[in-house]
């Protein structure tokens, strides 16, 4: 919850922004206080505290708060403790851990369930998916390749940003162009997002909430973890993003019920020979 609001600073009021500086100042204290004592600490109104609570995805104080007692725990039980040159490779290993346990807990928590239901509607209506990210996140979009191909749609994975562009004009109405970015806010991806809209393409963005990628796509499904260092790996951020499209994916699955298993295991069996016993 408290990468939530970080991300959504942009996109709030002034006022909106007061209520979230308490909140990130001292978290604790917010899940004890009520709705006035917060309006008090903010010197806003109490129907600004409720519009802040609406503007992060939450659907009144009460829900705020509860999301936020969870961020809290979790936080508590799982943290990301920046590694350093003296780490022994136990160490190494139980804090990249944590700190993955800690993305997942998170996703768990924050994930927009309506988006979620959302974009699976939004799949079973297309006739053809393209996934498109840079980076780190171009490598979550040809996961999601091998993920969503068996579904019975074509899928294809576009990661160079000059082929981002030219299939995202090529795109129509039927097709669905999925973005994945960390920032949400890498220039070629929002320029290749762009041509797909003005092509009437529906987008599902995965990426932080209030980030000028969500705000260009019809239904964001917002991945809202913290990364702590440019220097290593994006680790939580990627594998949080895999978690959001193992989630679609699972979801389109189980919508296409019998018939959709069947495809599933036929996928399977035609490439059984390729085992060894």
């Amino acid at each position: 919850m408290l990468d939530k609001i970080k991300s959504a600073d942009a996109t709030l009021s002034r006022s909106e922004r007061k209520v979230a500086n308490q909140v990130l100042e001292n978290p604790d204290a917010i899940v004890e206080a009520s709705i006035q004592q917060l309006a008090r600490l903010s010197s806003v109104s109490e129907p600004t505290v409720v519009r802040f609570c609406r503007a992060i995805g939450c659907n009144g104080y009460h829900d705020f708060k509860l999301r936020l007692a969870r961020s809290i725990a979790s936080q508590d039980k799982f943290f990301f403790r920046d590694v350093a040159a003296t780490d022994s490779s136990r160490e190494l290993s139980a804090k990249l851990i944590d700190s993955a346990i800690a993305s997942m807990q998170h996703i768990r928590n924050q994930l927009d369930h309506q988006s979620v239901d959302a974009a699976i509607d939004m799949y079973c209506d297309c006739e053809r998916v393209e996934f498109y990210g840079s980076g780190g996140s171009g490598l979550v979009a040809e996961d999601a390749q091998l993920k969503f191909f068996r579904l019975g749609k074509p899928a294809i994975a576009y990661v160079d940003p000059h082929v981002q562009k030219a299939a995202a004009s090529l795109l129509d109405n039927r097709a669905l162009a999925v973005v994945i970015s960390y920032t949400g806010k890498n220039r070629d991806v929002i320029e290749a997002v762009d041509l797909a809209r003005q092509a009437e393409a529906p987008v599902i963005s995965v990426t932080r909430t209030g980030s000028p990628l969500a705000r260009m796509s019809n239904i964001n499904l917002n991945v809202d973890v913290a990364e702590d260092s440019d220097m290593f790996s994006p680790l939580k951020s990627r594998l949080a993003q895999m978690m959001v499209l193992d989630i679609l994916a699972v979801g389109i699955a189980l919508r296409g019920g019998d018939k959709m298993i069947e495809q599933l295991v036929r996928a399977t069996t035609a490439i059984a020979d390729k085992f060894v016993e």
